[in-house]
C-alpha cells in the first residue's frame, strides 16, 4: 500500500508542476502522465489529493474538467 500512496504524490507532484505553466483539462494531464507511466487511475487519485490539500481549483467547462492551481 505504501508504494500506491507514493505513486499518488508522486503524480500529485507532476501535475502541479505541469499546471505551473497554466490551466489543463484532466484529458491533457492524463496524456502528459500516461507518456511517465502512470495510468489513468493514479492521475484522478493524485487530482484528488490535489484538491484535498486546497491547492487546485477545478472547473467543469460543458464535457470537459478544467484544473488550475488556486496560486495561479
Amino acid at each position: 500500500m505504501e508504494d500506491m500512496w507514493l505513486k499518488i504524490g508522486e503524480a500529485a507532484g507532476k501535475i502541479y508542476h505541469l499546471l505551473e505553466d497554466g490551466e489543463k483539462n484532466i484529458t491533457k494531464l492524463k496524456e502528459s502522465l500516461r507518456s511517465e507511466g502512470y495510468n489513468e487511475t493514479i492521475v484522478v487519485m493524485a487530482i484528488g489529493w490535489l484538491a484535498r490539500e486546497d491547492n487546485i481549483i477545478i472547473i467543469r467547462d460543458g464535457r470537459k474538467w478544467i484544473i488550475r492551481l488556486k496560486n495561479g
